[in-house]
């Protein structure tokens, strides 16, 4: 590593780049929860040049590179484990620019650097009168980093996908060099760019589809477990531009809830929605119960329970007062009512050490009912040896659902071998669990997840979620994937990145790189 330093930065320094020692480079939960194990160096980027030139160099020196925007991570596969690698913050590569809407247009376009993120893009679309639609995700990732992960929003009506937005993407490849990818889905550029992964390079810009700004509802309902699971899922969710699930397993219910479009004079009310923010009375109270978690069901039983009341309400306020909105439904601008933030008087959830794992996986939608029901069997079997599981996240296990888009490595790509009927969408099966910082830092029961995610990958047709499962679900949902699809992205993998400085232990997983 004392080597790596010697030979790059003296080099880099010429053009004036700046460094952060770091290892390892964490997600957003901070320390203790490494995206990449061991990094060499970290570098905040400063504009798409100083990106050009610094993978020029560590081109040039074999040196392994990973872009990395907020940490918007739960395992430690970003990286390859090669403690020579090198982080690229894009951050503060941020600029929005060339904005164009006609009066009276039905859409437009807007160009985006690497470090933009959802938030700060509706921010400044909402000023001009404009959207992204329903092409979103959370407040706390950069645009760029959701389009190469695959991320995307509950929908099955609309475009779920972040990259059913980009029209174009700016890749700076593994030589340095800028390389445009325009949206065509006859080209295997695009079908592999489309969810990278950051194999190929870094996204450095992008050119999005927006639309004139609208104002939605949300609407929530509680339902009875039962009437999910023999229940018409699909029928719940595909008539409206978004929709989701929130499940509560101790309880045996579910949150129901769906949003959709209204006229922009139906209501005045400007409601903002609560993502991840709590008080230091609710941080205290949750991180209390769920340490004495670990080791006592009650204690989950008794969060689980607290926490179907307080989803039951509205998680909004109005933004212009600050004020409790107490009713449903809610009103409000697209973006702040589907996505919203953090309340201004108080913090994220993992800045009072409320840390958590997860697992998501996604399954064809026509298989929905069958995966529920096998996950109900799960916590079943355990109750039957004394075990009684719970959901131990504030708003349940989240059940999100994705539109069909065809591309290699998304979780709601169709016409592949499995053979099965991903043409109506997905369900994307997503259970956050709250991990404990006491005793050995293992959670209630700690077996129980590892197994359940076998379970449901040998049985079931599905595919993971990029950023959201461990190394040991990646191994073995690689066998889910397409082969095909794994082949055509790795010649592109080759082409882009012939020297492999863009790997990553997923990539790796997959066999990108024998």
């Amino acid at each position: 590593m004392q080597t790596l330093r010697r030979v790059l930065v003296p080099t880099l320094a010429i053009v004036g780049l700046g460094y952060v020692s770091a290892e390892p480079y964490n997600t957003f939960d901070g320390e203790g929860f490494p995206a990449c194990n061991d990094v060499a160096l970290v570098h905040n980027a400063t504009s798409v040049d100083d990106i050009v030139e610094m993978v020029k160099t560590a081109s040039a020196n074999g040196t392994p590179v990973r872009a990395s925007g907020k940490g918007h991570m739960w395992y430690d596969t970003m990286c390859s484990d090669n403690p020579d690698t090198i982080i690229i913050r894009t951050e503060f590569v941020n600029q929005i620019s060339n904005l164009v809407l006609e009066d009276g247009a039905e859409s437009g376009t807007v160009e985006i650097e690497a470090g933009v993120t959802f938030l700060q893009l509706a921010e400044y679309l909402h000023d001009n009168n404009a959207s992204m639609g329903y092409t979103l995700v959370n407040w706390n990732i950069t645009m760029a980093g959701a389009v190469a992960m695959g991320g995307h929003r509950s929908a099955i009506r609309e475009d779920s996908m972040v990259a059913a937005g980009v029209l174009s993407l700016d890749i700076v490849n593994g030589d340095g060099e800028i390389v445009t990818v325009e949206r065509d889905e006859t080209n295997d550029d695009w079908l592999a760019a489309s969810t990278s992964l950051g194999l190929l390079g870094v996204i450095v810009r992008m050119k999005f589809k927006i639309y004139p700004d609208f104002k939605v509802f949300a609407i929530q309902e509680t339902l009875d477990e039962d009437d999910v699971l023999n229940g018409d899922i699909y029928g719940l969710i595909a008539p409206y531009a978004t929709a989701n699930f929130w499940w509560w397993p101790y309880m045996k219910k579910f949150h129901w809830r769906y949003y959709d479009k209204v006229p922009l004079t139906l209501s005045n009310q400007e409601g903002f929605q609560n993502t991840f923010s709590i008080t230091d009375t609710e941080a205290f109270i949750a991180k209390s119960t769920l340490e004495t978690g670990k080791y006592l069901a009650t204690s989950n039983m008794f969060f689980e329970t607290t926490a179907f009341g307080l989803w039951s309400a509205p998680n909004f306020r109005e933004k212009t007062t600050q004020k409790a909105i107490t009713e449903w439904p809610v009103y409000g601008w697209n973006y702040d009512v589907l996505i919203g933030g953090l309340y201004p008087d108080q913090k994220p959830e993992w800045e009072y050490g409320l840390h958590g794992k997860t697992l998501e996986l996604a399954f064809p939608v026509t298989l929905a009912n069958d995966m529920l029901k096998r996950v109900r069997q799960a916590f079943d079997d355990e109750a039957k040896k004394g075990i009684i599981m719970t959901s131990t996240y504030r708003s349940g296990i989240n059940i999100k659902f994705g539109k069909a888009y065809y591309d290699f490595l998304g979780q709601v790509t169709y016409n592949t071998s499995d053979g099965a009927d991903w043409s109506k969408g997905a369900i994307m099966f997503d259970f956050p669990s709250f991990k404990p910082m006491i005793g050995d830092g293992k959670r209630f029961n700690e077996d129980f997840y590892p197994r359940l995610a076998k379970t449901l990958v040998d049985e079931f047709p599905c595919r993971p979620h990029w950023t959201k499962n461990t190394r040991e679900v990646f191994g073995n949902a690689t066998k889910n994937l397409d082969p095909d699809h794994l082949a055509r992205f790795k010649v592109i993998r080759e082409k882009f990145d012939p020297q492999g400085i863009f790997k990553s232990v997923i990539g790796e997983i997959l066999g990108l790189y024998e």
